[in-house]
């Protein structure tokens, strides 16, 4: 286990946000967060990352660095594909960093600007940057959100091809049930505010190799629908 939420709770002027709310995250697991609108799927990042503090509760874990990758790609636009993936580990070697824009299928790309990408050239150099960081744990929030439905099939390729390269711990916010159902070796439905973890569903498929025709799957798609319309909301 590298982290623990421990009856966390989290307001804002009055409106419970979390309460009581408690998880655990392990080693080279992706965890997927799926929930109704506006019931704190965001602040619960920004509280594992510490750019919030909660009001209450714990939050236990070890040592390490946390990447988090935004709903916008947040590139600096005077700096290329290279210079941006580069800058969150000055370390790292150009091979290293040219073996990230392979993998996210941006080879020949890395001289050009963010103006001159489109949405999800940039998206995925946001991933790549993300990983170069080389946080132990990486944090996603809807990052796929204003893409088409291919676009997002592709990324989620991508950022599996990644995953499989370094094995980080990942917890990945969406909306899209086929999204959670790709990645996730664990989906966790939140309820409404005040959130807590409503239902729990494990995918014991392959990762890297699952498909959403797969019977065992639309199983698990079928279970999250109803909770969510039954319970989930």
């Amino acid at each position: 286990m590298i982290l623990k939420l421990d009856n966390v709770n989290k307001s804002f002027n009055d409106i419970d946000v979390l309460k009581d709310f408690s998880m655990k995250i392990y080693s080279k697991e992706i965890v997927c967060i799926v929930g109704p609108s506006g019931c704190g799927k965001s602040t619960l990042l920004n509280i594992i990352s510490g750019l919030i503090q909660p009001c209450s509760g714990k939050i236990k874990h070890g040592r390490f660095n946390i990447s988090y990758v935004f709903q916008e790609d947040r590139l600096l636009p005077w700096k290329n594909v290279y210079e941006n993936i580069r800058l969150v580990n000055k370390d790292s070697s150009r091979e290293k960093c040219m073996d990230f824009i392979s993998r996210v299928g941006l080879k020949g790309f890395e001289g050009y600007y963010p103006s001159e990408l489109s949405g999800g050239m940039r998206q995925r150099c946001s991933i790549a940057r993300a990983f170069n960081y080389e946080g132990d744990l990486l944090l996603m929030d809807e990052p796929f959100k204003s893409l088409d439905y291919q676009l997002r099939i592709d990324m989620i390729n991508y950022l599996l091809k990644l995953w499989d390269n370094t094995k980080k711990s990942i917890i990945f916010v969406t909306h899209e049930i086929d999204e959670a159902l790709m990645l996730g070796d664990r989906i966790l439905l939140l309820s409404t505010r005040p959130s807590k973890i409503y239902k729990e569903f494990i995918v014991q498929n392959d990762k890297m190799d699952r498909s959403l025709d797969d019977s065992s799957l639309m199983r698990i798609r079928n279970d999250i629908i109803h909770s969510f319309q039954h319970k989930g909301k």
